[in-house]
């Protein structure tokens, strides 16, 4: 794989530089991607600023793009899905339904309303509230699911009539710079800007005079860095960041649905998923049947190159991450806790890691308390419903969570004692372009899709129109009486 370029005002900049992407199913680095310069970036800003000038003005043809862009995106799949499965690691069907995915929010998107209200329409004034685009938005993604959540930013901000400046991340980023060479004949030139090149290049985004808003998803170091240096000059920002999610499994589940339920949403991605379940509690009564559910799941799944049709679980992507799951896992064993499935690294080229299912663990230990981003789950005992509920929301982080009960009533008043942004009852990750997906507390800033990540991407103008032609009148609006 060669040839990857930016794409700045709808062409290819000539590259200066280079760094290498590793396949994460060997360590080696099979492609190169083009370094962005600061006059790259700054050329890829005035792009964007240009095109947005008239790109805001007519609303259907926003509506028009966006579905030539799934058009492309379901055409091209058989050609994007191997790229992303090389610099990713995830198997070669769940990277094709990664485009489809994109696609699919492309669609939603262009068929969404932008909402305008009417507030006041009587003798005195008309008054409407109407939400304009923000202008340059410059976006920031991750590595587990590079395109799909690069759309969940490129759809609702263009149909707002915003353009993009975006940086994908450097371990996954041929994916999306191949992507938007596919879009420079079907999207104007300047309307979506894609620059590659490592953290130095996230900063000067982030601090340019030029994006109004910055939309980052990520780890919570970093977002509370892209906060900080947006404040200066008053850039919005949208903030999806780390999780921490909570499955409370009920006494009266069936432990053999639960378990492999909560295993496929604890390991999708292998368990690269900012929403997966990352810590189980079980009551006493179901414990050794849940773990054993769980044990039986972990050690039957195929793990491996994502090339293989028989993989359902790929690598780690990238060595960091592979050296932290490891590290969480080997303190967890050195506390006293049991591996009953996995609890090492596989013995293979690649940043694989077993499948690994840990008892003997509770809060406290670092593997409960913080996200481990990877293919290892603690499941914790508890005994009482009050003592849980408490002990799941004593983190700084909010993203989602789930209940799992035959009882949907009691599962769901459960549920909603979840201090999160998303509260599953007897599924999870069950996610989709309608839905808000938001975190409280350290798990975000904002809102992403639906009506509501729509909004985040614009700005609230009141349209006041006075029918009396007297002026100023304080009276009508119950201000003076």
């Amino acid at each position: 794989m060669s040839d990857f370029t930016m794409t700045i005002g709808g062409a290819a900049p000539d590259a200066t530089d280079s760094f290498g992407v590793i396949n994460p199913a060997n360590g080696e680095v099979f492609a190169h991607a083009p370094e962005c310069t600061p006059a790259q970036l700054d050329a890829a800003f005035d792009s964007a600023a240009e095109a947005q000038r008239s790109w805001k003005l007519d609303e259907s043809a926003r509506r028009a793009a966006l579905l030539a862009v799934a058009d492309v995106l379901f055409a091209q799949a058989g050609d994007l899905a191997p790229i992303l499965t090389a610099e990713q690691g995830k198997p070669l069907a769940d990277a094709t339904m990664e485009i489809y995915a994109s696609a699919i929010w492309c669609q939603y998107f262009a068929n969404l309303e932008i909402a305008s209200q009417v507030i006041q329409d009587d003798e005195a004034a008309r008054v409407e509230v109407v939400r304009r685009p923000i202008g340059v938005v410059a976006a920031i993604t991750p590595w587990n699911f590079p395109l799909t959540l690069a759309f969940w930013k490129i759809a609702p901000a263009l149909l707002a009539g915003n353009t993009l400046v975006l940086k994908p991340s450097p371990f996954t980023p041929l994916t999306t710079l191949k992507t938007a060479e596919l879009l420079r004949d079907t999207l104007p030139p300047g309307v979506l800007n894609v620059v590659s090149g490592g953290d130095q290049l996230g900063a000067w985004m982030t601090g340019h005079p030029v994006p109004r808003k910055v939309s980052f998803t990520g780890s919570i170091a970093t977002g509370k860095l892209v906060a900080a240096s947006a404040a200066p000059d008053l850039k919005r920002v949208t903030l999806e960041l780390g999780g921490n999610d909570p499955a409370i499994v009920l006494d009266d589940a069936d432990p053999a649905v639960v378990s492999r339920a909560i295993f496929g949403a604890a390991f999708l991605n292998s368990g690269q998923v900012c929403s997966a379940v990352k810590r189980v509690y079980v009551p006493e009564s179901l414990y050794d049947a849940v773990v054993e559910g769980l044990t039986s799941e972990a050690s039957s799944v195929r793990m491996g190159d994502g090339t293989d049709p028989d993989t359902k679980l790929g690598p780690i992507n990238n060595a960091p991450q592979f050296e932290r799951v490891k590290g969480l896992v080997a303190d967890a064993l050195s506390k006293g806790a049991v591996a009953t499935a996995g609890g090492k690294a596989m013995e293979r080229p690649g940043y694989f890691f077993e499948p690994t299912i840990l008892t003997g663990v509770s809060d406290g230990t670092a593997i409960v308390d913080e996200e481990q981003f990877g293919p290892a789950l603690p499941v914790i005992s508890y005994r009482d419903i009050d003592d849980v509920v408490e002990r799941a929301n004593g983190t700084h982080y909010g993203l989602s969570g789930s209940v799992w009960g035959a009882d949907e009533d009691r599962a769901g008043e459960v549920a909603g004692r979840l201090e999160c942004g998303t509260a599953w009852i007897n599924t999870h990750l069950a996610l989709s372009p309608q839905q808000p997906f938001g975190g409280f507390k350290w798990s975000g800033i904002g809102i992403e899709n639906g009506s509501w990540g729509l909004s985040e991407f614009t700005e609230v103008q009141a349209i006041h129109r006075s029918k009396t032609g007297d002026g100023l009148n304080l009276s009508t609006a119950g201000i003076v009486s």
